[in-house]
């Protein structure tokens, strides 16, 4: 008996998806419920699951198709034996062509007699497989060592990229900088690491600090956490905040939900989980939806200072970067102490310069006296 293999129903606001991996080849024997390909959206990755045991014996749509819901991508024969000659839709086969002069543009065959190129040897990328002069300039640039890849963005980065453009487009977007002296924070998490970690079986991390600091101070300066609909400011009376992670396919950001009544440790153990599943791809549509504020930390990569830009619709974004020893004066004295750059990138349409200044200040005061974290003053 033959089973099909079907997409499954994509999260709201999905139209399609496109096959990124197949793990298993026409022949191989499937279990039911594992894992046998993989669906990237312009949001998530999806895993597609075997629905029975048996044999699959066909692939119906190869990697890089785009599928929708409930759309056949494979035929497994369940419980059946191995056969001899499996049917398989291979993306190659579409490429299988008479042999035929190369079609190639006036622009293209200028080019590759400038540069001695056989346009028969070309692969055409144009409509209909036409030789481009962007091909041919290619190959020239390969046989002269310096060769060039061309790739399609994934979904997850063209979505990224269309997000970021209209942020820029639709928004006031200013950033105000500060530096924070982290000599307290530091000695208080080499003080506790140790203890920390046995009790909550959790490394005890900056981020935790960053975001309790986050929190008091979106009390005190609402609009922060506020967003703008239509003609609308809607201040938010809870703080659900985002995390920026950095995955292979693109930077994700799920959500801290009512981070204000979370403990330190369960703030590390949830970062580190979704952590772990983004660049497993394997977070969720809603872990990734709302949010009312945003932290990224490009110190991770040794970034000193940047303006990171706003996640929509939210109003600001901070922007956490390398700790770095530097020279400061304290009480009249240089002194040595570990420093860290902050930036809040903000949208002026909702919040005012004062408003800014004064909530990175307030996070600077926060985490160079943490005690006021725990006494919220």
């Amino acid at each position: 008996m033959t089973i099909e293999v079907k997409v499954p129903m994509l999260p709201e606001s999905v139209a399609d998806a496109t096959i990124a991996t197949w793990h298993k080849k026409v022949g191989d024997k499937v279990t039911r419920d594992e894992n046998i390909m993989d669906l990237e959206t312009d949001k998530v990755m999806l895993e597609v699951p075997a629905p029975a045991d048996g044999i699959l014996k066909e692939i119906v749509k190869p990697t890089g198709e785009v599928v929708k819901a409930n759309q056949v991508v494979a035929i497994i024969e369940a419980g059946g034996a191995v056969a001899e000659k499996p049917v398989e839709k291979k993306e190659e086969n579409k490429e299988v062509k008479p042999e035929v002069k190369a079609d190639a543009g006036p622009s293209a065959r200028r080019a590759a007699a400038e540069h001695d190129v056989d346009v028969s040897k070309v692969k055409g990328t144009g409509e209909g497989g036409r030789v481009t002069k962007e091909n041919i300039l290619s190959t020239t640039a390969g046989s002269l060592g310096r060769p060039e890849k061309r790739v399609p963005m994934t979904r997850i980065r063209a979505r990224i990229a269309e997000r970021l453009l209209e942020v820029t487009q639709n928004t006031a977007m200013l950033t105000t900088f500060n530096e924070i002296n982290l000599t307290e924070v530091m000695a208080l998490r080499k003080r506790y690491q140790e203890k920390f970690e046995k009790a909550h079986n959790v490394r005890l991390g900056f981020m935790s600090f960053f975001v309790k600091a986050a929190i008091e101070a979106l009390k005190r300066i609402p609009s922060v956490n506020a967003s703008i609909d239509g003609n609308d400011v809607v201040y938010h009376g809870f703080y659900d905040i985002g995390v920026a992670v950095s995955t292979d396919r693109g930077l994700v950001v799920p959500v801290l939900r009512d981070a204000d009544q979370m403990s330190m440790a369960e703030i590390e153990a949830k970062i580190g989980d979704y952590a772990n599943r983004a660049r497993a791809g394997k977070l969720t549509l809603e872990e990734m939806q709302g949010g009312t504020f945003t932290i990224t930390n490009g110190g991770v990569f040794g970034s000193l200072l940047s303006t990171p830009i706003l996640n929509s619709p939210q109003s600001a974004i901070l922007g956490m970067h390398k700790i770095q020893e530097r020279p400061v004066v304290e009480n009249g004295q240089i002194v040595i102490r570990p420093m860290m750059y902050v930036a809040l990138s903000y949208d002026h349409r909702i919040i005012d310069g004062k408003e800014s200044v004064t909530f990175l200040v307030a996070i600077k005061e926060l985490l160079e006296d943490p005690a006021r974290l725990l006494l919220e003053i």
